[in-house]
């Protein structure tokens, strides 16, 4: 049996991760550009101020 390329893998893995983020950037861009509101999805980032995001209802601050 062949020797998996444990490298190769990582590679992909970090390419896959980089044109995501370079996606979700571009809509984001768009977005600020044509004055829409920003997705839903934004609030788990936090803000870019250096304040950490509020924790989610129900669960103690840690």
């Amino acid at each position: 049996m062949a020797k998996p390329n444990y490298s190769f893998e990582k590679r992909q893995r970090e390419l896959a991760k980089k044109k995501k983020k370079e996606e979700k950037e571009r809509e984001k861009a768009l977005r600020k550009a044509g004055g829409l509101p920003p997705a839903p999805d934004d609030e788990s980032e936090g803000a870019d101020d250096g304040t950490p995001a509020p924790a989610p209802a129900g669960q103690p601050p840690a």
